[in-house]
């Protein structure tokens, strides 16, 4: 011991190294089912953060835990190692990405170490390696010869400071910047490489309800990402109405523009449609733009569709309602998105907010259509739209042959009947993007030939390693000339390489199957051992990644079970989002300097004090603040728990073979300790679970000061609540497990059992702090500076049994039924009063302890008040009371009297 506490340093290097000299967290190949336990592998950035100490912290408590319940655990780690900012770095510091991801692994590798992470580091995997991105180059492969590859021409994001090509859900913000680099993203015209999520749309939608383990937020987003909509597609055909003064006579022929599909959701509300509206880069708005000067002005200059308010021009056509006949107005507007729907859309005014918000700026007809459904016999009331759109479903009014019908029957009807309608379903999902215009990736496994095409790399060929870097604006890839002249696989003739790199999701996308057998050369994974032990039983990342990784891995996941034997189609059974540490309510960044570095307070506190401090601090899913207070804190209770065992070890504290109330109280909280931290750490609230634990030790402190302890059930509890801490500060219960004489390694150790339940727990817990408080109350309230004696009156059985007939009561008056029962009637008024006081507080009420156990549990807390007050203090029967004090008492209320 140190004067100011432990000597964590040395107890955390001890420990590490005997961990790792034991391998105590290397995983058998041969177990047949372990408990599969992951945290999101980090970028290898250079240091790790208190976010990652935090996340990791979880992963390893949890794995820990679930290793002292007897499962088998599989706790791997690796490096999610490609990326633009290591190419950024190379570039900036004249070096090159793998010498600089190399440095930053070694680094946080490191400092995991240092952490006491339990990781299996015989698994270790890096994504920059041949050996790992050799399997994204074979799935790739795989992925053309199903149909699921394509390379097209798109639109892309385009980041320039970048120079690389973003997905759509790296573009952040109304402003549309780059995730990486904050810089203002624009659009290119690309060849590019897609994975075709689009085919597994419905599935991965629709079996986002079996993932019951997943928070909501996420399973949300997910849903909200795929956006699935059935509707109906239907015709409208555009043609041009000559405008005055545009020097056109009026018999000029109208140009025909054809037939535009338009997508609705809400067919029933086709009558009042009163304009027809493009998106700005609809073919046919591109074409008006052209030769329409205020066109152009608004597609080039003025469209803003992330604007507060939705902006439009004229275009000088019109639209011809399929349903009605109707010639209505052409706008070019910008709250009309190509990538939704079909880019165009019919508007309805009276039923749709934004609709609404634009032709009130442009004077346009506001037509109700749909009504309010109205009470059994009554004509609907057709709604005021003027001020607000009303966009419920309801019966139509002013629709001709189908006014009366309600929306749902009328959007039927309306499909059937509109010549060229159709019912569909449109996804706001697109296709996979995996091309980038960077060197630090995945090599794409295509050569182009002029005679062959696209030709894939064949799989003995096998990895397409990255050439030597060469820092040069654009794609370095481009400027390795050598690297790129090959041969074509098919006919010999010369080719080119493919340049572009793929999205390092692609990397993420499976990284979890390569654990289980991470030194395979055969295949990326081991099927049969895939098999028996995936799906990842608990996932631990941030919430940024809701979408992005977690929509593709469920992609490729599901692709493999297709095509590659693999039983599961669902990568992750349990999901946890775990929330940002930050500083004064501002998260953590090195570009704010309000990071909080790890390693300064494991040198200065320990791992083991970060680690408490992180999992005490709040329920893993939530934001919370760092402090220094809570960080001394934290130490503060390790070193009293190191002091309190060395002290019983070493004799130091004075204990007794005889057991009584004290030692019956203790029993009950360290058994009441196992019931909240083992259900806590199921449900990784590790806040709660180290509270318990806390709060026993707390129990063990004032025991010893209180009395001689009796030895057996002090040592019990000390090495009960060194077993629950083990999880979150493993290295220094490592020690006091030893100290305390315990067998072999505490994370091996056998994790308590308890011989009750939590309901028990709490009845007793909330009994023993109430009747303390009643205490505190009257001797304030009498002004009580002194009490000799304090009696503690248990309520009589029969109030035990009135109580659980009013809960179990569907009598509209408890007290008839009450009265009904011989052993509540006889107690006369006493039984009147009583139930009517459970009559008044019916849904409110709750089972207590029996009088027995209520009886026994005050008893072996009594010690508690005694040291509290400095007074003797009896526990009574109702049956051993005066019988106006006995009347007092209630279930879980007992009566109190006090004398001075």
């Amino acid at each position: 011991m140190h004067d100011d506490g432990y000597d964590h340093a040395a107890v955390e290097r001890r420990w590490q190294e005997a961990w790792d000299d034991a391998s105590v967290y290397r995983t058998p190949d041969d177990v047949e089912d372990p408990t599969y336990v992951l945290g999101m592998y980090p970028y290898p950035s250079g240091q790790l953060h208190m976010g990652h100490v935090r996340n990791y912290t979880i992963t390893d408590a949890y794995a820990r835990y679930r290793r002292m319940r007897g499962d088998d655990v599989l706790h791997p780690m690796g490096w999610d190692a490609f990326g633009l900012p290591a190419e950024n770095a190379a570039k900036e510091r004249d070096t090159n990405p793998r010498d600089w991801t190399v440095d930053c692994i070694e680094t946080m590798k490191g400092q995991m170490e240092s952490m006491g992470f339990g990781y299996d580091w015989d698994r270790e995997i890096t994504t920059c390696t041949p050996e790992y991105y050799r399997w994204n180059q074979w799935l790739f492969v795989r992925f053309l010869e199903e149909g699921l590859a394509e390379r097209r021409d798109a639109e892309v994001n385009w980041c320039p400071e970048c120079e690389t090509v973003l997905a759509d859900e790296q573009v952040e913000g109304d402003d549309e910047l780059c995730w990486r680099c904050d810089t203002p993203v624009g659009t290119r015209d690309l060849e590019q490489w897609f994975l075709k999520i689009t085919e597994y749309a419905d599935e991965l939608l629709d079996d986002i309800d079996d993932l019951a383990g997943w928070p909501d937020s996420v399973r949300q987003m997910q849903r909200n990402w795929i956006g699935r909509q059935g509707g109906t597609e239907l015709p409208f055909e555009i043609t041009e109405t000559p405008r005055a003064p545009d020097g056109r006579d009026e018999g000029t022929e109208p140009q025909a523009y054809g037939s535009v599909e338009a997508f609705t959701t809400r067919v029933d509300t086709i009558h009042g449609a009163t304009f027809f509206a493009l998106a700005p880069d609809h073919p046919i708005s591109e074409s008006l733009a052209e030769t329409d000067p205020d066109v152009r002005r608004f597609v080039e200059e003025e469209a803003d569709p992330d604007g507060d308010e939705p902006n439009g021009v004229a275009t000088g056509l019109t639209a011809t309602n399929p349903a009605t006949g109707e010639a209505i107005p052409v706008y070019v507007a910008d709250f009309v998105l190509s990538e939704v729907g079909t880019g165009a859309l019919m508007a309805v005014p009276a039923h749709d907010e934004r609709d609404h918000a634009f032709a009130k700026k442009n004077g346009l007809e506001i037509r109700p259509v749909v009504a309010p459904e109205p009470e059994a016999g009554e004509e609907p009331t057709v709604p005021d739209v003027e001020s607000a759109a009303f966009t419920e479903d309801g019966v139509l009014v002013n629709s001709g042959t189908y006014d009366g019908l309600d929306s749902e029957t009328a959007r039927d009807r309306l499909t059937a009947d509109i010549e060229g309608a159709e019912t569909a379903t449109q996804y706001r999902l697109r296709d996979w993007g995996i091309s980038r215009q960077r060197y630090w990736g995945t090599p794409i496994p295509i050569v182009h030939c002029e005679a062959c095409g696209a030709v894939p790399v064949p799989d003995e060929a096998l990895p397409v390693e990255l050439p030597e870097f060469v820092n040069t604006t654009g794609n370095p890839l481009d400027a390795a000339e050598e690297w790129k002249r090959t041969t074509c696989p098919d006919c010999g003739g010369d080719a080119e390489r493919e340049t572009d790199t793929m999205d390092t999701f692609v990397d993420s996308s499976w990284y979890f199957l390569r654990y289980v057998s991470p030194e395979l050369d055969e295949a990326p994974f081991d099927r049969e051992r895939a098999n028996d032990w995936m799906p990842v039983d608990q996932y631990v990342g941030g919430i940024e990644h809701a979408v992005m990784h977690l929509l593709y891995s469920r992609f490729v996941t599901k692709t493999l079970a297709d095509h590659e034997g693999l039983d599961h189609r669902e990568p992750f059974e349990n999901l946890l989002a775990q929330g940002m540490v930050q500083l004064e309510g501002e998260k953590m960044s090195k570009s704010k300097g309000n990071v909080v570095s790890p390693q300064a307070i494991v040198s200065e506190y320990g791992a083991d004090t970060a680690r408490l401090f992180t999992m005490q601090a709040a329920q893993p899913e939530r934001d919370f603040d760092w402090s220094e207070q809570g960080v001394q804190s934290a130490y503060a209770f390790l070193a009293r728990l190191s002091e309190l065992v060395e002290a019983y070890a070493a004799g130091g504290i004075e204990t007794t073979d005889e057991a009584g109330p004290i030692a019956d109280y203790l029993e009950s909280e360290t058994e009441a300790a196992v019931v909240v931290a083992t259900e806590e750490y199921d449900e990784l609230v590790f806040n709660t679970a180290v509270r318990g634990a806390q709060s026993l030790v707390g129990t063990l402190r004032q025991y010893r000061e209180y009395a001689a302890v009796h030895g057996e059930s002090f040592e019990r509890a000390l090495s009960v609540a060194v077993r629950l801490l083990a999880p979150v500060a493993p290295h220094v219960c490592e020690e006091l497990w030893e100290t305390l004489g315990g067998d072999g390694f505490v994370v091996d150790a056998a994790w308590p059992e308890a011989d009750t339940d939590r309901e028990t727990v709490e009845k007793r817990r909330r009994l023993v702090e109430n009747t303390r408080e009643d205490v505190r109350q009257i001797v304030d309230v009498a002004g009580i500076d002194d009490p000799e004696r304090i009696d503690i009156v248990v309520t009589p059985a029969w109030k035990h049994e009135a109580l659980n007939v009013a809960i179990d009561s569907d009598a509209p008056n408890v007290i008839g039924e009450l009265m009904q029962r011989d052993d509540i009637k006889r107690h006369g008024d006493a039984a009147a009063s009583y139930g009517q006081t459970l009559q008044e507080n019916r849904e409110a009420l709750q089972r207590t302890l029996d009088p027995e156990a209520e009886l026994e549990a005050l008893e072996a807390a009594a010690w508690l008040i005694e040291r509290e007050f400095d007074a003797e203090v009896r526990v009574l029967a109702a049956s051993e009371a005066p019988d106006d004090v006995a009347k007092q008492a209630e279930p879980s209320r007992p009566a109190i009297d006090i004398e001075e």
